[in-house]
């Protein structure tokens, strides 16, 4: 399987296909009012680093790494698509986020995910994420699970 991880700006039409296919995915499993998304009209969404990730040249998976504080990101928008879920895509492009933490010096990645996604829970848990105190918008969020990794 051909996989290709690609830095992308937060305006690149292939990133916004996921984006949406990943909000019809959480409204799926939770009030609007309960998904914690990105306001891509923030000036400051330049800041945040996104990837888009390829199977055979096809759309499969996107994620995102917003700056919290000095060495830290939140991982946040990770989807992959339906038919490429447990082939290993996930993986890469966790991989390929966590390699840009990285070199933009972060020494931690937190995350938040909600009770309703035990597959994502699952996910993170195998890569080494461990669960936290909830976080900053999602302190007193029922729904939230937060969690982080140390790099």
């Amino acid at each position: 399987m051909n996989l290709r991880c690609r830095m992308v700006d937060a305006r690149h039409p292939d990133l916004n296909v996921l984006i949406g296919k990943l909000d019809a995915d959480l409204l799926s499993r939770y009030e609007a009012s309960a998904i914690h998304g990105l306001d891509f009209s923030d000036p400051l969404i330049d800041r945040i680093a996104f990837a888009v990730i390829y199977v055979e040249d096809r759309l499969a998976g996107c994620g995102a790494l917003r700056p919290l504080s000095a060495g830290v990101a939140e991982l946040k928008r990770f989807f992959v698509d339906a038919p490429y879920r447990r082939q290993g895509v996930a993986s890469a492009l966790l991989g390929c986020l966590e390699t840009v933490a990285i070199d933009r010096e972060c020494r931690a990645i937190r995350l938040q995910t909600g009770v309703r996604q035990p597959e994502a829970i699952a996910f993170y848990a195998k890569h080494g994420y461990a669960r936290i105190d909830n976080f900053g918008p999602y302190a007193d969020d029922p729904l939230s699970i937060c969690m982080e990794k140390m790099l």
